[in-house]
């Protein structure tokens, strides 16, 4: 006879997941209403378009991670806030990683706002053609765990190794990545402008190379 624990238990918590989804759109919506901002006015700040906001509020669009952690920053909340979880004295941080344009984003703290913490994993050979530099508000640390990084930082163009740390306001034109042929593993700390960590890199001179 086969045995359907699995399957009922996965059934069960399927059904309290989607009863924990539902109810994160009227929070959402207490929220904005709560601070008198319109959908307009949430749009611009998150950079989520008005109608992915109002099927989100409406329970028309299924809450992810990458629209829910931007909600929580502007609200000024805890993410477990938006999702009603449980209070717990738990200290410890459960990661989720993402994965974006084939780099593992692990998120390594809870609350938003203040300094964030990421760990980073690029694959080998990960950076495709010439990068483009961006610009931002904010404040960035990078070590690098593993791996050799590639770090253009306005008119520097650096290559950090394993035990390396840089830190650069991200109003400088920059972008970091691995065009190199084993794995790259970084931690990220992302601060307010303002927030800067102690802690400076000397530069290391590229090599011609990146073979």
């Amino acid at each position: 006879m086969a045995n359907n624990g699995g399957s009922a238990h996965a059934v069960t918590t399927a059904a309290a997941s989607d009863e924990v989804l539902a109810s994160v759109g009227p929070r959402l919506r207490a929220l904005r209403q709560q601070r008198a901002v319109t959908l307009a006015q949430l749009s611009a700040a998150t950079g989520i378009s008005v109608s992915t906001l109002s099927r989100l509020e409406s329970g028309g669009r299924r809450p992810t991670l990458e629209l829910l952690l931007p909600l929580a920053r502007f609200h000024r909340v805890p993410l477990d806030d938006l999702v009603g979880a449980p209070e717990t004295g738990d200290p410890r941080v459960r990661p989720r990683p993402v994965v974006r344009n084939g780099v593992t984003i692990v998120p390594l703290t809870r609350r938003p706002g203040g300094v964030q913490a990421y760990k980073m994993v690029y694959p080998p050979r990960g950076s495709a053609g010439e990068p483009e530099q961006q610009v931002h508000e904010g404040y960035e640390w990078l070590y690098v765990l593993s791996g050799r990084c590639r770090l253009l930082l306005g008119g520097h163009d650096l290559t950090l190794e394993a035990g390396e740390v840089a830190e650069f306001d991200t109003r400088t034109p920059h972008w970091f990545g691995n065009p190199y042929d084993t794995p790259l593993e970084i931690l990220s700390l992302f601060g307010p402008q303002g927030e800067r960590l102690h802690v400076r890199a000397r530069p290391t001179p590229v090599r011609p190379d990146l073979t």
